[in-house]
């Protein structure tokens, strides 16, 4: 089956995958900071880490009413017959605030979640789809050439001519922060193993939360545990 055509209506159309971190919310705010038709998408796979980041991302969305953002589309796949055992999955310890970018990779993490995102996308005749990558990224599913031919080989299988962009791709996270309203950055969740509904403190993706707000020289609203 072909899906084809792209009505002019739809050109003001534009999907963000969100998983309620503060790419998350800046990738958000951007959009309809353009005037754009935001439909937020949240691609599920079994981590351990989801059930929290799903209820910060829906405290986050239904507390802004803004004109243009559309209702958050939830999808869901289990991955954990084909990974295996992984400390995401519950099985060992997460990676710590000490250990390197390297330490959190999610095998096939972009390619699963820009395949999910983009079948809605075709679905709905929405042209752009964005994704919060950004500078410095070290993973191979994360770079400019993987997203443009990504779009090649969707526009080859379905027919329909879908743009993967990710706007903060030469942007550091401090400096992304910096373009986000604090009332964004306070419902932002980013923890990889979340105690009692509440930042760790101690994970690696909390550690890079802080960072980036000491380096935007902001104050950092996050409760943490440790």
């Amino acid at each position: 089956m072909t899906i084809s055509g792209k009505p002019q209506a739809a050109r003001r159309k534009l999907a963000v995958l969100v998983s309620g971190g503060v790419e998350s919310a800046a990738l958000l705010h951007e959009g309809l900071r353009l005037g754009r038709t935001v439909y937020p998408i949240h691609v599920r796979k079994g981590f351990r880490w989801e059930g929290e980041e799903g209820r910060a991302l829906a405290r986050m969305l239904t507390q802004q009413k803004v004109a243009g953002l559309q209702e958050l589309t939830i999808i869901r796949m289990d991955l954990r017959a084909v990974i295996g055992r992984h400390w995401g999955m519950g099985d060992g310890e997460v990676p710590s605030a000490a250990e390197p970018d390297e330490a959190v990779y999610l095998p096939g993490r972009n390619l699963l979640l820009l395949g999910q995102a983009a079948l809605f996308c075709a679905t709905r005749r929405i042209p752009t789809l964005w994704i919060g990558t950004l500078k410095g990224n070290p993973f191979p599913d994360a770079s400019a050439s993987f997203n443009r031919r990504f779009s090649d080989l969707f526009r080859q299988g379905t027919g329909f001519s879908l743009k993967v962009e990710a706007p903060f791709a030469g942007r550091s996270k401090g400096e992304v922060l910096k373009r986000c309203p604090p009332e964004w950055l306070q419902r932002s969740f980013s923890c990889i193993q979340p105690v009692r509904s509440r930042h760790c403190g101690r994970c690696q993706k909390c550690g890079e939360r802080k960072k980036g707000f000491r380096n935007a020289g902001l104050e950092d609203p996050t409760s943490y545990v440790g």
